[in-house]
């Protein structure tokens, strides 16, 4: 547990550091692939993300694997919250532009940020499932832009924002819950259809 739970730091620290790079960025388009890196160095290090671990839950649910990730998502919390305070401390401007994106964020009602999360949940899938059955970073490199650029939601993205925009309140605990909730039914829905349809790895 404790291993699943560092893992799940490592990859918190990762998303904040896309996640930094994202608000630096003048240009939404080049921040958008630039954040791709976390995502990258997870895959290859192997690092416990929740987005990413979800996505086979359908396949292998048993108590471990839950375990696993509910300790990589304890992980992935602490990391994007500690990180959200001390980047803005050493680059205040970071702030600033944190606090916009999620000013405007908890201006959509629940079933926008919900039906926002399950699209990057499916997009987060389909970069991490080609990652690892096709040994390839394409999907990586296309997918995590496409749902900056959408306006999908990721949850762990979302803790880095919210901490290092400073906003605390109840409107923002319950919008991290609702985009987990929207990730994690994304996340399984093209496994869970997959094996309803007896589908085959090819």
């Amino acid at each position: 547990m404790l291993k699943q739970t560092v893992n799940g730091v490592f990859a918190g620290i990762l998303i904040s550091i896309g996640g930094a790079v994202y608000l630096s960025c003048d240009n939404k388009y080049v921040g958008a692939v630039l954040f791709s890196v976390a995502l990258l160095c997870i895959c290859y290090m192997g690092y416990s993300l929740y987005t990413g671990k979800i996505c086979y839950i359908p396949e292998k649910h048993t108590k471990d694997e839950i375990s696993i990730l509910l300790t990589g998502l304890l992980g992935n919390v602490t990391a994007t919250t500690i990180c959200g305070y001390a980047l803005t401390y050493a680059i205040p401007k970071l702030k600033e532009a944190a606090l916009a994106s999620c000013t405007v964020k908890l201006e959509q009602n629940f079933l926008q940020t919900v039906i926002r999360a399950v699209f990057c949940g499916i997009l987060i899938y389909l970069a991490v499932d080609i990652f690892k059955k096709h040994k390839t970073p394409l999907g990586i490199i296309f997918c995590i832009p496409v749902f900056i650029l959408s306006g999908y939601e990721h949850s762990v993205a979302d803790m880095f924002y919210f901490a290092a925009s400073g906003i605390v309140s109840l409107k923002a605990f319950v919008f991290i819950w609702l985009v987990i909730l929207g990730n994690t039914i994304g996340g399984m829905l093209i496994p869970l259809l997959s094996l309803l349809g007896g589908k085959k790895d090819a």
